[in-house]
Formats: C-alpha cells, sequence, structure tokens
C-alpha cells in the first residue's frame, strides 16, 4: 500500500471486502512468489503508460519471470460519494458485480475462474473500487473476458441484491458485539463530523436497509465509466499483448460524463471530544486520536517516519515500550495514520484492564507530547528509516500487490518515480522534520476519545 498506517489490516478499520470464491494461481507458484523481491528491485521498475480512446488509464508493467498476469481496475468512486442517507451504496454495488452479469450467472463467474486456478475478486474503500482477475499466462484472456464481463455488464439480480443485502446487514448486526468495532464506528463520528468518512465503508444498518436495487443501478451509470478507471496489467504479458486485450474487452465500454466531486476537506477537531460507551466486559477499549493528513500532503514521509516511532514500529515504538513493556498496561498498542485523498484520521488503539483506564490514557498522552517536545534520537530515526526502507519491497514482491500499488500511486498522481524515491525520501527526513510535523500534526489537546467498556468501573476522568 502507499498510505504509512496497516489501517486496512485491521478488522475494525471500517474497510469491507467482499471476496469472490477465489483460488489463488497454483500452490508451487505461491511458494516462488516469496523470492519475487529479490528478482530486482523497485527502483528497476519501469511501467507504460497509455489512454485509451474512452479515456481509461492503462498501466502496464511486464515481469517476465512467473507465468501470472494480475489485471486490477481501480474505479474512481467509493463510499467517499455515497449519499449520507444511504451510506453503504458504493460497497453493495461492489459486492454485486461478480452476482451475475448479463452473460454469466455468479454461479458461471466462479466456476470459470476456480477452473483455471485463478482469482477473481472486488472491494470498495472510503476513495476507490477496485476489481481485479489474476490468472496464469496462458488464461489471461479469461482473465480480461471475466474482469470485463462484471464491470461493463453486471445485471444486479434483484435476488441477488436481497440476499447481499442481507448478508452484509448481518455482519453489521455481528459488529456490534466487537468492542473495537463499536470504539472505530464512535471515533470516526467524532473526527469526521458532517463528512462522509463517518460511516463504515458498508454504511449502517440504518442506511443499508434505505437503499434500492434502483440507487445501484444509478450509482454504477454515474460512476463505473471507462474515464473514471485506471486499469494496471502486472505480469508475464508484453505491452503489446496488454494493449491488444484491453482493446479486445474494454473498447466497447462507452466514456462518459465523470460526475462533479463537491465533498470539502473534513472539519479539524476544535477541542476535546469524549464518547464514553458501556459494554459489560473486563477490559476498556480505547481509541484517542484526530484528524490527519491526506496522501499527497508534502509531510507524508516525515509523519510516516514520525509514527513509527511514536506507534507503528511495534516493539521498537515509544508506545509500546512505556504502555506495554514498563508499565504492563497492554498486550498491544499501535498508532496509526490513514492517508486518503482527503485528510483521513490519526488514532491510537489498545485494550486494557477496566481499572487502569485511566493510566493508560494518561499515559498515550505523555507520549504524544513528549514527541512534540524534544527531539527524537538518533537510534530511533536510524531504526525507523532503516526498517521503513528495508521493508518496501514486501509491498511490491507479488503481482497483486505491484498492481494494486500501481494504481494507487496513479490514482494520487505521485508519479512512477515513487517506486525509486520512496526510500530517498524517507532518508532525507530528521529528526528537526519528526518534531516539525510532531507538533503540527499531533494534537494532545484536541482529539476525540472514545472508551468502551465497564464505566463504572473505569471511572474514565479525561
Amino acid at each position: 500500500m502507499c498510505t504509512p498506517s496497516t489501517a486496512s489490516q485491521y478488522r475494525f478499520s471500517g474497510h469491507r471486502c467482499r471476496r469472490n470464491r477465489a483460488v489463488l494461481v497454483v500452490g508451487a507458484l505461491l511458494v516462488a512468489l516469496v523470492g519475487f523481491a529479490d528478482r530486482g528491485s523497485a527502483a528497476d521498475l519501469a511501467p507504460v503508460k497509455i489512454t485509451t480512446a474512452n479515456g481509461m488509464t492503462v498501466v502496464v508493467l511486464e515481469q517476465h519471470f512467473l507465468p501470472i498476469v494480475e489485471v486490477h481496475a481501480l474505479i474512481r468512486a467509493g463510499s467517499a460519494q455515497d449519499p449520507p442517507e444511504k451510506a453503504g451504496l458504493a460497497n453493495l454495488t461492489a459486492s454485486l458485480l461478480d452476482e451475475g452479469t448479463i452473460t454469466r450467472s455468479s454461479k458461471q463467474l466462479a466456476e470459470q475462474i476456480d477452473f483455471v486456478g485463478g482469482s477473481l475478486e472486488v472491494k470498495a474503500s472510503e476513495d476507490f473500487t477496485t476489481a481485479s482477475a489474476r490468472t496464469l499466462r496462458k488464461d489471461v484472456d479469461l482473465g480480461f473476458t471475466l474482469l470485463a464481463d462484471i464491470l461493463l455488464r453486471p445485471a444486479f439480480p434483484k435476488q441477488e441484491f436481497e440476499r447481499v443485502r442481507s448478508q452484509i446487514l448481518g455482519e453489521i448486526v455481528s459488529d456490534n458485539d466487537d468492542p473495537s468495532q463499536v470504539a472505530m464506528k464512535a471515533f470516526n463520528q467524532l473526527v469526521f463530523s458532517h463528512h462522509p468518512y463517518r460511516w463504515p465503508v458498508y454504511g449502517t444498518d440504518d442506511t443499508l436497509s434505505k437503499i434500492t436495487l434502483v440507487d445501484v443501478q444509478n450509482f454504477y451509470s454515474k460512476e463505473y465509466l471507462p474515464n473514471q478507471t485506471i486499469l494496471t496489467i502486472v505480469g508475464d504479458i508484453t505491452m503489446e499483448q496488454a494493449t491488444a486485450l484491453v482493446q479486445t474487452h474494454f473498447g466497447s465500454w462507452k466514456k462518459g460524463v465523470p460526475p462533479v466531486r463537491s465533498i470539502k476537506k473534513p472539519a479539524m477537531i476544535e477541542k476535546k471530544t469524549v464518547q464514553l460507551i458501556e459494554k459489560d466486559l473486563t477490559q476498556s477499549t480505547i481509541m484517542l486520536g484526530h484528524g490527519g493528513i491526506s496522501r499527497t500532503n508534502p509531510d507524508f514521509y516525515a509523519v510516516t517516519v514520525m509514527n513509527h516511532i511514536l506507534g507503528a514500529g511495534g516493539f521498537s515504538s515509544r508506545l509500546m515500550d512505556s504502555i506495554r513493556d514498563k508499565q504492563g498496561l497492554a498486550y498491544g498498542i499501535m498508532s496509526h495514520y490513514d492517508a486518503r485523498a482527503m485528510p483521513g484520521s490519526f488514532w491510537i488503539n489498545l485494550q486494557t484492564k477496566t481499572e487502569t483506564t485511566n493510566q493508560a490514557i494518561t499515559g498515550v498522552l505523555a507520549e504524544i507530547k513528549g514527541l512534540r517536545e524534544a527531539p527524537v534520537t538518533d537510534q530511533e530515526l536510524a531504526e525507523a528509516k532503516s526498517f521503513l526502507m528495508g521493508s518496501f519491497p514486501l509491498r511490491l514482491d507479488s503481482t497483486a500487490k505491484l498492481a494494486g500499488v500501481l494504481a494507487q500511486v496513479e490514482f494520487f498522481g505521485l508519479g512512477f518515480e515513487y517506486f525509486s524515491q520512496y526510500p530517498k525520501w524517507i532518508e532525507r527526513v530528521t529528526k528537526e522534520d519528526v518534531q516539525r510535523v510532531a507538533k503540527q500534526y499531533l494534537n494532545p489537546q484536541h482529539y476525540a476519545l472514545v472508551v468502551v467498556g465497564n464505566l463504572a468501573k473505569a471511572k474514565v476522568r479525561h
């Protein structure tokens, strides 16, 4: 991923993905993927970009050492485009793409991709929706065929609409028993008040129930356009083969008028805001944070290093050292910067014994203040930069990851120099940069605090 946080890896991050009955290409090739990153460095990547006659952006990256091809479509429409009263519309639309087309039933789609040991996946997020197909080189035409089918010719069967919507509603209900999910939803409501980011990608039981099949069809017609799409093709394929397949399978997709985007940036929190949620538990779930940065913020790389030192660096982070190791208040604690198209959020999450709730909150705020008030050590800076630069190739160690990162690099307008320059941008971060962005983007006075747990015993004072 291109973002500094690992939010998408957490179930309570708000991301919801309906995966098809995907079978990864073949077991032997999975083993081979372990050595993928060793075949070449990120600086050697040379993607080629073209724009088709219907306005679709196509990025091709030839990788010939494994007979796999990933075709990844990013559509510039996510839950941020949901009407407030119908949050979850983008996700429901995406979830229905592979539930039947005008030429294939959902069963036929699944059987055809499974037969060749490939995968077909669709996922909606806040800023965009992705759909991808992965096959062996010999089956690449089928991969293109099925991906084009679900993107250009979805049928949105009424029966599948009702079933999928009920399934998502069931997931929402189950989330209400998960204190981390409850805390995350409440936190987003506080941080993103009056902004689309305040809703989970999959919506709420109230908003999802209001969505009709006509709403889905209209959302698809308005948002799913070739000139709203970035198609990345990575793997054992030549540029000539890729462009021919794009023309064959996507050439008939009619260009449209891109929707006008009028969403304003989220407003910053102007004072401390606290929400306490009663649940009879032996632990308190705590989320503390505020608004963050966009992915295109020039301070992104300094913030990435700063956040690693604070809480994203695992056992080497200050939060883990203080809250877990020295005070014994939590098994795990992390900080996150979720950088999106518009400023996302910064948050710290942990679970602690009910009786130590206040101590844990005080400890978190102390670490935030400490990072703002004094420079980090030379060792902290060196270790953070070494980890971030050293782990960068792991984000690119498969065709699927490469295709996804390429699409986001294009979506955020980062330029293909991202692959060669990322380590250099990290290396340039100084101790002064870390303290500067800590002062600018961390606020121990104006923040949102959510505590889920036994409130009578926790006696939250903050």
